[in-house]
């Protein structure tokens, strides 16, 4: 079960209250992510006795006449939250004997736990996605708390059911989502970005190209065991490797291996990092040791500085 204490944590972190959480209540403080589905279209004279609320202040220092923004779409964000549950999100596996085990997919249900609670302080709708190798769950994004619960009770199942094993069709859900969800909505992705499906990377990269292409903000936690999955920090000695997604077995010695398999995935991770620049994607990068709560932190600290 989710652990609502650790899903709320972030609300009682009264340091990072103005960049985080009370602005989502009150209004008086940035918060990271509200409207941000609002889009600027243009500006128009300002006629007297209308609010102010919406005049552009720096125009009028540059021209010395009122202008008021308008904009395309003024309602609440809408955040679809979209989590891989292939077979090489359950790792690393749990070890005999111990009933829980921090893996990849653990790290990003609670991750976007407490993302829905945030969206929704700050009555902003969120919806859920998880797929495999087929959409698994989809549900559209609501701001209500019938609905929060209704995505909440979606995570512990998600937590709760066994691991099956499933290759990754990332490319094919990710082109689905950009087609099924809400025009200019954000989207974040909680991915190993794993493709076993046959399209390999590039199509993987079209995926997230229309994503963007749809007009939706896009955001990647890039989700990893950095130890294991990047360092490839074994011992020195024979291994059997088995890959969770297709069961294929492998038996060598980890030394033999190591500078070849860092090259490799180190080749992939800047290639995945040049293409979210290029398409103008939030790359996050995710190690689940060092916990969800420091790694969304981080972000969402450094999101309400920038915008």
């Amino acid at each position: 079960m989710i652990d609502s204490t650790q899903t709320q944590a972030l609300s009682h972190l009264e340091l990072y209250a103005k960049q985080v959480v009370e602005g989502f209540i009150t209004g008086l403080h940035k918060s990271p992510f509200h409207g941000f589905s609002v889009e600027f279209a243009e500006h128009r004279l300002y006629n007297t006795g209308e609010s102010t609320r919406h005049i552009d202040w720096k125009l009028f220092g540059r021209t010395d006449k009122l202008f008021v923004k308008r904009y395309e779409e003024e309602t609440n964000l809408r955040c679809q939250l979209v989590i891989d549950n292939s077979s090489s999100m359950h790792y690393p596996l749990a070890e005999k004997g111990k009933k829980e085990v921090q893996n990849k997919l653990t790290f990003s249900v609670y991750a976007a736990a407490t993302l829905i609670y945030l969206l929704r302080l700050q009555r902003d709708a969120s919806g859920l996605t998880v797929f495999s190798d087929k959409i698994e769950t989809h549900t559209p994004a609501r701001s209500s708390i019938i609905h929060q619960r209704l995505l909440m009770f979606k995570l512990e199942e998600l937590l709760a059911a066994p691991a099956v094993q499933s290759l990754t069709h990332a490319a094919a859900s990710l082109h689905e989502i950009a087609e099924n969800i809400h025009k200019r909505s954000m989207v974040i992705i909680f991915s190993d970005m794993f493709e076993n499906a046959g399209s390999g990377s590039d199509g993987l990269f079209n995926a997230l190209q229309h994503l963007r292409y749809n007009k939706h903000e896009v955001i990647l936690f890039h989700v990893t065991d950095r130890k294991h999955e990047e360092d490839f920090e074994f011992e020195n000695r024979p291994f059997r490797f088995v890959d969770l997604e297709t069961g294929e077995e492998v038996k060598v010695h980890s030394n033999q291996v190591k500078e070849m398999y860092i090259q490799t995935m180190d080749a992939y991770k800047k290639e995945l990092k040049l293409r979210c620049a290029q398409y103008r994607i939030d790359f996050v990068e995710s190690d689940i040791h060092a916990g969800f709560h420091q790694v969304l932190m981080s972000y969402l600290v450094k999101r309400a500085r920038l915008y």
